[in-house]
């Protein structure tokens, strides 16, 4: 079964760092673009950052300079390095990834992992 598990969550101050990892496991062929998105209370789920299987990424305009995705494909990894957290960063942050099994190409995602930044 393929799985995709966040971990790295947790409560910080407003200023501090977490970093959050993506580790993608079962059975499957390769990693497409890989993925961050968050979730806050009352709100939307939004992307943060993603990446390509080339190493380009994409952020969002609000976590610009302030976040760092990266991934290592041979250990199925996937990270953000969140530095200069703000109050407004708080949300359950979610892991998404293209990967393509003996079906072909799906859509997965974690079950999301808590973010609390406190002021």
């Amino acid at each position: 079964q393929v799985r995709l598990v966040e971990s790295g969550g947790g409560l910080v101050q407003a200023g501090g760092s977490l970093r959050l990892s993506c580790v993608a496991s079962g059975t499957f062929f390769s990693i497409g673009a890989m993925g961050w998105y968050r979730q806050a209370p009352g709100k939307q789920r939004e992307l943060v950052a993603m990446i390509t299987s080339g190493g380009s990424t994409t952020y969002a305009d609000s976590v610009k300079g302030r976040f760092t995705i990266s991934r290592m494909n041979a250990q199925k990894m996937m990270y953000l390095q969140m530095n200069s957290l703000k109050p407004e960063d708080t949300a359950v942050y979610y892991c998404n990834a293209l990967l393509t099994g003996a079906v072909g190409p799906n859509d997965y995602w974690g079950q999301g992992t808590q973010v609390t930044v406190s002021s």
